[in-house]
């Protein structure tokens, strides 16, 4: 008797073995959340770069008379670099399907909206725009994450 046909005559007896009651399946609503990763990293580049032009090149931005929100331009070059850094990490972590990812990525995400909010009179199209991709993120890691944790990565 080979050792596949006795392996199967071992464990069930009559027939191959049958799988597992919680195996792993791909979804299609699991896109939702690799976009979400994709959009967060390409999002964090944004901001990042956004960030470096403010440090490096502060005459790129037409600030009005009353300046931004409570810091000056270098101070918010700092914080979009930082969270644009912290963002695209947090984006490649959400591709590996860590639970934690996506609470980070949620939060990173409605700080990178609340900080284009307040960057919106030095560039207000493309604040918007991010603002857009952030919150586009934030329903997709909450509306489809969970559906990931079933599935093999």
């Amino acid at each position: 008797m080979s050792e596949r046909a006795h392996h199967w005559t071992t464990t069930a007896g009559t027939g191959p073995p049958s799988q597992p009651e919680h195996a792993a399946r791909p979804s299609r609503r699991s896109g939702w959340v690799w976009f979400a990763a994709s959009i967060t990293i390409m999002a964090g580049l944004f901001t990042a770069v956004e960030g470096l032009v403010a440090l490096f090149e502060q005459n790129y931005y037409l600030l009005g008379p009353s300046g931004l929100l409570v810091f000056d331009l270098g101070a918010w070059g700092w914080i979009h670099l930082i969270v644009g850094i912290l963002a695209v990490s947090a984006g490649s972590a959400l591709f590996t399907g860590a639970p934690w990812a996506r609470v980070v990525t949620v939060l990173l995400a409605g700080i990178n909206a609340l900080a284009q909010l307040v960057f919106l009179s030095a560039y207000p199209i493309w604040g918007v725009v991010v603002i857009a991709l952030d919150v586009l993120v934030i329903w997709a890691v909450l509306v489809h994450g969970d559906e990931t944790s079933d599935e093999l990565w």
